[in-house]
């Protein structure tokens, strides 16, 4: 392609990426005046075509997995492709679940009266037009579309290129739910190609977009905090931590273990690293490794789990930074809940971690010194889910410290207003 080509195929993009932004804001301002009603039939029968078009969407899915699988790609990674009929089932539950939650715009967070008379209300609101990037999970297209529109925000998609059939399949099923209930397919919309290019150019559209969402790997997350001139809620690696205090119940640990690391390893919560008080090492180390190694867990640890049994692998410094998103744990021994606070804050990546104790006194300093999005007490760290939370679903756990923590849903999705009335007042 010669110089002229490429500069007409980018100045062609942006007009494309242009306009699809221009579309995204007309139907946003549409989307924030209308009715819960509105939004919850939209969802609702977006629901009800993914399940009519199940076969569509696993044929198309099937497609995406297929040319993933050519590409010799990871197993974690096609583990997050694929979609089979328990996950689409699933993916119309949580549209079901985002439906049935109360609206969040319009509510009044607080009011009151100031010493001036005047009567004052914080009122939730849209924030207008959400972009969100992606990569190989294409039930986020559901998700992430149905949220913003129970927020009243117009969405942009853009998913990775490897899930692009997946996610024509379901934006289809998305768009009938729209048009049932009488608002613009552009409410929710995707890139019009898979070039990267048009990321960039998304990534500079702020007269367009109000938040940049990025969900997906450490060089994505990177990219977007380095290049958008758009505000963005930061999604960070789940490099997620559990704990075993010495304190802790033998057969709930080691379950709750298990289910942390194995129950499924390619999702942002599940747990990296195990730390270890030193005062179990004795009772409670040797059937918790019995047990990942039963799952099939490859196992990775300090000298002191070394010394426990010895077909654990030798752990190496980069291991402690490592989310896996395997079949893989790192094991460390620490001296107390104050040694696992310390590896946490120094190798953390603010995301979620738990301990496993009966120490109430463990568990209160743990919950009170990890400055984790989510922390828990005697549960598994792949609870860090929003649609767990009772939140219907989330698009991503934000690790950041401004406007959104945590699982983003339907709520974090807005911003507010300030409503004030008064009776003639004049300011002296």
């Amino acid at each position: 392609m010669s110089v002229a080509e490429t500069l007409e195929t980018t100045a062609t993009l942006a007009q494309r990426m242009a306009a699809l932004g221009q579309a995204a804001r007309a139907a946003g301002h549409t989307l924030a005046l209308a009715t819960a009603a509105a939004k919850t039939q939209a969802i609702t029968a977006a629901a009800a075509a993914i399940r009519a078009h199940a076969a569509e969407i696993q044929t198309a899915n099937a497609r995406d997995v297929a040319a993933a699988e050519q590409r010799d790609t990871k197993a974690a990674f096609i583990d997050r492709l694929r979609l089979d009929e328990s996950r689409i089932e699933a993916m119309a539950q949580g549209l079901d679940a985002i439906a049935a939650l109360p609206d969040p715009v319009g509510e009044i967070t607080r009011a009151w009266t100031a010493a001036n008379g005047l009567a004052i209300e914080r009122v939730r609101v849209p924030i207008g037009v959400v972009g969100i990037i992606y990569e190989s999970r294409p039930n986020v297209t559901a998700d992430a579309g149905a949220l913003c529109l129970k927020a009243g925000n117009a969405a942009i998609l853009r998913g990775g290129s490897e899930s692009a059939q997946s996610t024509a399949a379901i934006l289809e099923c998305l768009h009938a739910g729209l048009k049932q209930a009488g608002l613009p397919a552009a409410c929710i919309q995707t890139l019009p190609t898979t070039d990267r290019a048009a990321v960039g150019i998304m990534l500079t559209m702020a007269e367009y977009i109000d938040v940049i969402v990025p969900r997906g790997g450490k060089s994505l997350i990177a990219r977007v905090q380095q290049e958008s001139r758009v505000p963005v809620f930061a999604h960070l690696e789940g490099l997620c931590h559990t704990y075993v205090d010495g304190a802790a119940d033998i057969d709930m640990a080691r379950a709750i273990v298990v289910n942390a690391k194995m129950r499924r390893t390619a999702v942002c919560g599940a747990t990296e690293t195990l730390l270890i008080d030193r005062r179990a090492i004795a009772s409670h180390l040797p059937p918790i490794i019995a047990d990942l190694r039963a799952a099939g867990c490859e196992i990775r640890g300090d000298a002191a789990v070394q010394a426990i049994d010895a077909g654990v692998v030798p752990a190496t410094a980069n291991d402690w930074d490592t989310e896996y998103l395997d079949a893989i744990i790192s094991i460390k021994v620490v001296d107390g809940v104050d040694g696992a606070i310390d590896h946490i804050d120094r190798h953390g990546s603010d995301h979620t971690d738990a301990i496993v104790t009966a120490d109430e006194a463990a568990a209160s300093r743990f919950l009170q010194r990890v400055d984790s999005a989510i922390v828990l007490h005697n549960a598994s760290t792949q609870y860090a889910d929003g649609g767990e939370f009772g939140m219907g679903a989330e698009i991503g756990i934000a690790t950041g410290r401004l406007h959104a923590r945590g699982p983003v849903g339907a709520a974090e999705l807005t911003t507010y207003k300030y409503v004030v009335r008064g009776h003639g007042e004049t300011r002296p």
